[in-house]
């Protein structure tokens, strides 16, 4: 590096980083089950669903499908999504089944897992951050980066 150079000032945003970011953002502006966000007079902070969180975490702000979000914010959130995904898959898993037997899915939806009726937020919010801890726990010796 020449002497010219600035260093890089932060370190790369991880996909712990957002989930705990998702979770900070429920416990500030509320959780939401049926849709990404809820309808309210504040579009710009609205009560959120797990996935819509993760999403805004992402990106900085709500935007209707995710297909909508710049390359690398979508990178961001299919990496924090996925880790939340075997997250669940790990402590909560739930698959549907039809009615010949045959596995329709084989991972968790975090979607409907959101959604349950016996859902609450604390959970919610507990399982984002219990995500983040298990993706730092399986990527750190010592408290550093393997």
């Amino acid at each position: 590096m020449k002497a010219t150079q600035n260093p890089p000032t932060a370190a790369p945003v991880t996909p712990a980083d957002l989930l705990r970011m998702a979770a900070l953002y429920l416990r500030r502006h509320g959780w939401h089950q049926g849709t990404y966000y809820a309808p309210t007079t504040d579009p710009l902070t609205p009560p959120a669903c797990a996935a819509g969180a993760i999403g805004i975490a992402c990106a900085g702000y709500t935007v209707e499908h995710f297909s909508q979000l710049d390359p690398d914010a979508l990178a961001d959130y299919l990496s924090a999504l996925g880790v939340f995904v075997d997250y669940l898959d790990a402590t909560a898993p739930v698959f549907h089944i039809d009615e010949d037997g045959y596995l329709l899915d084989e991972h968790t939806s975090p979607y409907s897992w959101n959604d349950d009726p016996a859902r609450t937020a604390e959970q919610v919010i507990t399982a984002l951050e219990a995500a983040a801890d298990e993706w730092d726990s399986l990527r750190t010796t010592g408290g550093e980066n393997a």
